[in-house]
């Protein structure tokens, strides 16, 4: 797979943003790390709420089907490599 410099650009400027964020928010990334150890099964509802400074509030819910952890496998592979 070749890459242009833009896309190299791209990845470099995407890694440094999540460096800044873990920095930022060092307990999300735990928490992300205990729930994909036993909770992401099949049938398991993931909810987010956002509430914004004025006070309103964003909420919604899905139910992981089995596509959606395959997804998820996936994207933990490319973590590690």
């Amino acid at each position: 797979m070749n890459m242009n410099f833009n896309q190299i650009a791209m990845i470099q400027k995407l890694k440094d943003g999540m460096d800044r964020f873990r920095v930022n928010h060092p307990k999300f990334p735990l928490f992300l790390n205990a729930v994909s150890q036993d909770a992401l099964v099949e049938g398991t509802v993931v909810e987010i709420n956002v509430t914004t400074p004025e006070g309103r509030n964003y909420c919604s819910n899905l139910r992981l089907k089995q596509e959606d952890l395959e997804l998820i496998e996936s994207l933990k592979a490319l973590r590690q490599n």
